[in-house]
């Protein structure tokens, strides 16, 4: 028994040796297995939004891979798609066979979805000129409005102030993925106006002496006569002035020094025989029976400041005074005469010593032969003027102060434009007013020179001073007399004369061009047609056809009426494009309208105060649609042989009313509303 286990104990201990030792002083031949590495990990998209994929691709080698979260099972070299739901970092594990694993990790951040949580207008709806605030409340983007391209702060307001209708939408785009968008619409109202008329206070009196004409001498007045009194009916005209601007400082009406017997009226001129110049169609007296009687009209008078009867010397007041007696012993006393035309200007005639001249102007009017004392002493009711013109200093002064107590009004001559420069938003939308501005500056020196609420005469009136074109007869020129009317009734001016009823047109040598508004191709001066008989007017319309001047006469003449008095009314809102007017009526209430602007329509809101109804409302409308019809039956001018040439205004009878009430009026437009 003891010899085996010897046995087996060396037996043990020679198989240990023989284990560590392998063969006569040998050494191991076995190769570790290579480490595993990671070259990248990367992400395709590194930022994200919720709801998107990325891929995930690892290089590596001498292991296997896993991604982690997830437990994805990477090749190296091969993409593999992650969708994260919040910022996530990957981890991309690589074991070898033996030995220790090898990590790298990428990062997919994961943005939330942008929201827009409201998008408001406030208001909603507004009026044309008002503003707007549009607020939105969005989170993860940034946020921009369009139209404008507007950057917007969540919850914090932008102001906009569209001038139509207009959807406004709200981007909010995220750092990745695609942008959300909201609308919000804001609603836009015509503006607004409001027209009220105080009828508690009527204010100074109406005179119908403000719807007057000039004529002139050089037009056969007695020829002519059935057609001017007609055309003058219709259009209300109930005043005259004859014989015809500068004419006047050249004209001899038929006087003669020291002689009863009258001559045939001449002029004076610069050519042998200098008393040889033609003096017109008619003599006085005939012009008196056909014209001033018949109508009848208020005639007002020129002197003749500039010539005597020999054409050789300064004007004779003597033949002012022969004249004026003429005129009572041809049945008519004419209502004003003043002394010259426009005397402070050098393209009128005068031979006095001193020419244009203020002073000497001033010292022939006073004294007992002076044309004030002359004149009174043949016809004691006709009044006795002189000339004004602010922009030419010191004649106003001089006159003003120098003939003080030698006259009974001043007459003062407008025209605002220059040939070849008229402008139809001037015209329409600033003269007007503009004409108001120069009548307070004459009432200013008239109180300065101790003459205060001296009647003012507005003798001439027109457009541009000289060389009228197309613009004469246009709507404009008509929106432009309809405004002045209403300004000079309520600047209390005594008497206005437009320049001039018939016999001056001025054919195409004026500006016809496209830079102001009209279809025909010619200008006047007179607002009545001369008919066939003056060729370069063509398509003027028979004789008496009234241009859009006239017509505003014509309505205005629903309005000037004697005995009646202004009333204030007063435009609230766009008083850019809106204009009114109003007096007393023997029907009620007289309110005349204007809408200034060329292309669009304006709705007004009229209130009379105290007033909650009317039994009856009338509109009578002229505008630029009926004006366009003149030169096209179809709307299209100019076409001037079209069917509507030269259509009349509109009356519209809108019957029984509350009060107040709406009107629309249209676009270049002048409206007389009758509410009884």
């Amino acid at each position: 028994m003891r010899r085996s286990f010897v046995s087996a104990m060396w037996v043990m201990t020679l198989g240990v040796v023989l284990t560590g030792f392998i063969g006569c002083g040998g050494s191991s031949n076995t190769t570790p297995p290579p480490a595993a590495s990671i070259t990248s990990f990367t992400a395709s998209a590194a930022t994200i939004t919720v709801g998107q994929s990325t891929t995930l691709t690892g290089v590596f080698a001498n292991g296997t891979g896993m991604i982690t979260p997830g437990n994805v099972a990477a090749t190296s070299g091969t993409a593999v798609t992650v969708t994260p739901t919040a910022t996530t970092t990957y981890t991309l594990t690589v074991t070898p066979t033996s030995g220790s694993a090898v990590t790298a990790t990428t990062t997919v951040t994961v943005n939330p979805l942008p929201t827009i949580a409201s998008f408001v207008a406030s208001p909603a709806t507004i009026t044309a000129g008002q503003s707007a605030t549009l607020t939105g409340v969005f989170a993860n983007g940034t946020g921009v409005i369009t139209p404008g391209s507007i950057a917007a702060t969540s919850g914090t307001a932008v102001t906009v102030s569209p001038t139509a209708t207009t959807t406004y939408t709200l981007t909010v785009t995220p750092a990745s993925g695609s942008a959300i968008t909201a609308t919000a619409t804001i609603t836009v109202n015509p503006a607004t106006t409001s027209v009220s008329v105080d009828l508690a206070t009527p204010g100074i009196p109406v005179t119908d002496q403000i719807l007057g004409m000039n004529m002139a001498a050089w037009y056969d007045d007695v020829g002519n006569a059935t057609t001017v009194n007609s055309a003058f009916s219709q259009a209300g005209i109930k005043a005259i002035r004859w014989p015809g601007g500068s004419w006047s400082d050249d004209y001899h009406w038929g006087y003669q020094t020291s002689s009863s017997t009258l001559v045939t009226s001449y002029m004076c001129q610069t050519a042998t025989p200098v008393t040889g110049g033609w003096g017109g169609y008619s003599t006085f007296a005939e012009f008196v029976n056909a014209i001033p009687k018949a109508g009848p009209y208020d005639l007002a008078l020129t002197a003749n400041y500039g010539t005597d009867e020999a054409c050789t010397g300064p004007g004779d007041p003597n033949e002012a005074g022969a004249w004026v007696a003429a005129a009572v012993t041809d049945g008519i006393t004419p209502s004003h005469m003043t002394v010259g035309n426009e005397e402070y200007g050098t393209w009128e005639t005068d031979l006095h010593s001193s020419q244009h001249d203020g002073a000497t102007y001033a010292s022939t009017v006073v004294g007992s032969n002076g044309y004030y004392s002359l004149i009174k002493a043949a016809s004691p009711n006709t009044l006795v003027g002189v000339d004004v013109e602010p922009s030419y200093a010191p004649w106003d002064q001089d006159v003003m102060s120098g003939a003080k107590g030698s006259y009974d009004f001043v007459e003062y001559h407008s025209y605002p434009e220059t040939p070849g420069q008229e402008d139809d938003t001037a015209l329409v939308q600033q003269d007007p007013q503009k004409l108001t501005a120069n009548i307070n500056t004459i009432k200013a020196e008239l109180t300065k020179w101790g003459v205060p609420n001296t009647p003012i005469y507005v003798g001439e009136i027109g457009g541009p001073y000289s060389n009228p074109g197309k613009q004469s007869w246009s709507i404009t020129q008509g929106l432009y007399a309809g405004q002045v009317l209403g300004e000079m009734m309520n600047d209390g001016i005594s008497r206005l004369t437009w320049w001039i009823g018939f016999g001056n047109c001025n054919g195409q040598a004026g500006n016809d061009s496209a830079s102001v508004y009209g279809w025909q191709n010619f200008g006047a001066y007179n607002v009545f047609s001369d008919g066939a008989s003056d060729s370069s007017c063509p398509d003027a319309g028979p004789a008496g056809t009234m241009s859009p001047t006239a017509r505003a006469f014509q309505l205005f003449s629903n309005v000037a009426i004697n005995g009646q008095h202004v009333l204030t009314a007063t435009v609230g809102g766009d008083t850019t494009d809106v204009r009114a007017y109003a007096a007393t009526n023997p029907a009620g209430t007289a309110l005349v309208l204007f809408n200034v602007n060329e292309t669009t329509s304006e709705q007004v809101v009229v209130t009379l105060t105290g007033k909650t109804s009317s039994s009856s409302v009338k509109v009578t409308t002229y505008d630029k649609a009926l004006y366009d019809l003149s030169g096209s039956p179809t709307g299209t001018p100019p076409d001037p042989s079209g069917t509507s040439t030269w259509a009349p205004p509109t009356i519209t009878d809108m019957g029984a009313q509350t009060l107040p009430m709406t009107l629309t009026l249209s676009p270049w437009s002048m409206n007389v509303v009758i509410i009884e």
